[in-house]
């Protein structure tokens, strides 16, 4: 059986603390590890502030967050209308060699995601961008 979390949310940061007391209820209700909570909020915080950074100029858009709690794996769904943007293929790797000075600001967020989610799916459909990402619920 599943369970699901649905948000809509504004493009503030203060909706943050929003989606991670949601997330941290969910993951009580479904017995998750700490570290499960830690790893959902983690990646659904560095998403969301993408999306509000960087998808839209004018800060009108909504931005809906579905977390389904299935026993074997979380999948997480993000909608929004802003800007086009596919973070499987339009996110640059980052030079993980490279000295820290010579580094480019940000670019990391979207690596880390990759690196803590089994399946990354995005879509572009009716002005929309879908974002699905799929976690194992084992540490």
């Amino acid at each position: 059986m599943s369970e699901e979390l649905l948000l809509k949310v504004e493009p503030r940061r203060d909706e943050l603390e929003r989606i991670h007391a949601a997330v941290e209820d969910l993951g009580e209700r479904e017995d998750w590890s700490p570290g499960l909570v830690f790893r959902v909020n983690l990646i659904l915080e560095e998403l969301v502030i993408n999306i509000m950074d960087y998808g839209d100029d004018e800060g009108r858009h909504r931005i809906e967050v579905t977390v389904t709690s299935d026993p074997d794996e979380v999948i997480m769904d993000l909608v929004d209308s802003g800007r086009p943007f596919d973070p499987t293929h339009d996110a640059p790797e980052p030079d993980l060699d490279a000295d820290l000075e010579d580094r480019r600001v940000g670019g990391l967020g979207v690596y880390f995601t990759r690196t803590m989610v089994k399946e990354m799916r995005y879509r572009r459909e009716a002005e929309h961008n879908h974002l699905t990402l799929v976690m194992s619920r084992e540490e």
